[in-house]
């Protein structure tokens, strides 16, 4: 099973710590928010403006006038908040990544230089960096029969003991346009994903998913 060694460089984000003792990416959907809040107040007002409750912000990100940032969230240096970006809260977006237009997010962890461009939803996720979500790609992080989450690769499962577990995506993970990453999907790094895939489970680093039956090896 992927563990967060594996799958992401925790050089790449301000919430390196949340991580700390844990094993896999998933274990830190519980913590977000708290995380957000103790680590909040500690950044340097000359660095992040604080306009709301639970919201910091680095002053020189750009966030759209029509966006809304509910908290809590912290949005790094050079980051992009686009128009009509929806941040519901509990969300950390990373130093120069890019949420985009119409874009969802809701308890999440975007590492450095992360893009979420075109109406995307990315909700109780965990995206490594220089990940990228094409137009239209979404998380799925509900089950429809509403069970637990179960984290599967091969014949190994790893229950998640949540209801609500979107994607782990490694450092440098492309994902096609409109494609939905099923609940407790992870794909390792520097893997790629077809446009208009149904994915789950688990795609190995460097493989490029094609459709459930054709994951062949990068060369």
């Amino acid at each position: 099973m992927l563990t967060i060694a594996d799958l992401l460089n925790l050089n790449d984000t301000i919430a390196a710590p949340l991580f700390q003792g844990k094993t896999y990416p998933w274990e830190v959907l519980e913590g977000i928010g708290d995380f957000i809040r103790a680590l909040g107040p500690t950044l340097p007002p000359e660095e992040f403006d604080h306009p709301a409750e639970d919201v910091w912000i680095a002053k020189d990100a750009k966030v759209f006038p029509s966006a809304y940032i509910g908290g809590p969230c912290i949005i790094d240096h050079e980051a992009e908040v686009r128009h009509c970006a929806f941040i519901r809260g509990s969300a950390i977006v990373g130093k120069k990544a890019v949420v985009g237009n119409s874009v969802e997010l809701k308890n999440v962890v975007l590492f450095d230089y992360v893009q979420t461009p075109h109406y995307n939803y990315v909700g109780d996720s965990v995206l490594g960096s220089h990940a990228h979500m094409g137009a239209g790609s979404i998380t799925s992080n509900v089950k429809s029969d509403k069970t637990l989450v179960v984290i599967r690769e091969g014949e190994e499962q790893v229950p998640t003991g949540r209801k609500k577990v979107g994607a782990i995506l490694g450092d440098y993970v492309e994902v096609g346009c409109n494609s939905v990453l099923n609940p407790g999907t992870v794909i390792g790094p520097h893997s790629t994903v077809y446009p208009t895939s149904s994915v789950r489970g688990t795609i190995p680093p460097a493989h490029i998913y094609k459709n459930e039956k054709t994951i062949l090896p990068k060369v």
